[in-house]
């Protein structure tokens, strides 16, 4: 009988399953579908095992370090990292480059945005769909009222609203980039000073009823003020690179079989 997946094997080396099954619990997949993380597991650890023979081609030996506060590394583990650390050398970075990156587009590199806000909360738990469709009934029910009389939504907020800031008739106060939720943030983001959204804003606590009061654009940042956060960012970016182009070396030259690799 043709076994249900095929064995693991890299340059003649094969992959025990059981190992592969212990690897497949870190790696997320698609309810119903756990040949998803079997076959990632799969892929990760050929590639481990990869690196770990290219690592003892080069003499390498294993000599771990403390990653952390009481946690030092495995040999296996000592012996990937020293190889990408001989191995991978991204190109230099130097300050005209970043400069170029930064001035092709500046406005990525802003102070935080400043909101003024206020909302009214019904609450619903996650995956409870019944009480979420109920709570976006009542707030659509409220943006009505809303819609005719604007100037109820203290009121409301005091009446109706879940979060603590109904005694402030829904204001928040003032709001930074990043404060909220998502979801949240980019409603605020499609609203006029003073509009009221035209529809409740879905999130993790329930359905939001959101008014936008004031906003204030963050001034873009000197290219001296980001350049330490913009190297550190394209450093780990040509890193990353590196690293890629030296995997794909390594997979080039190998026989393996059972699963196709890629320099992840």
């Amino acid at each position: 009988m043709k076994p249900l997946l095929p064995p693991i094997t890299v340059n003649g080396v094969t992959i025990a399953a059981e190992r592969i099954a212990a690897e497949a619990q870190n790696h997320p997949a698609p309810k119903g579908k756990p040949g998803h993380a079997w076959h990632a597991a799969a892929r990760a650890m050929a590639l481990r095992e990869l690196m770990l023979q290219a690592a003892r081609a080069r003499g390498i030996t294993p000599a771990p370090t403390e990653v952390a506060p009481g946690q030092v590394e495995t040999d296996d583990e000592s012996l990937i990292r020293q190889l990408l650390e001989a191995a991978v050398t991204p190109q230099p970075l130097d300050d005209t480059a970043l400069r170029a990156l930064y001035e092709a587009h500046p406005e990525r590199y802003r102070a935080p945005t400043l909101y003024e806000a206020a909302h009214i909360l019904i609450p619903a738990k996650p995956g409870d769909l019944v009480a979420r469709a109920q709570a976006k009934d009542q707030a659509r029910a409220l943006l009505a009222e809303l819609f005719n009389r604007p100037d109820r939504f203290a009121d409301l907020a005091r009446s109706c609203s879940a979060c603590s800031s109904r005694d402030a008739g829904g204001v928040l106060g003032q709001l930074s980039s990043g404060d909220t939720v998502p979801e949240f943030e980019a409603a605020l983001e499609t609203l006029e000073e003073g509009q009221i959204g035209v529809e409740p804003v879905e999130s993790r606590f329930g359905f939001h009823i959101v008014r936008l009061d004031a906003r204030a654009r963050g001034a873009v940042l000197p290219f001296e003020s980001v350049l330490p956060r913009l190297r550190a960012a394209e450093e780990k970016a040509a890193w990353l690179r590196a690293a890629r182009s030296f995997c794909e070396e390594l997979i080039a030259g190998a026989e393996v079989t059972g699963v196709t690799l890629e320099a992840a």
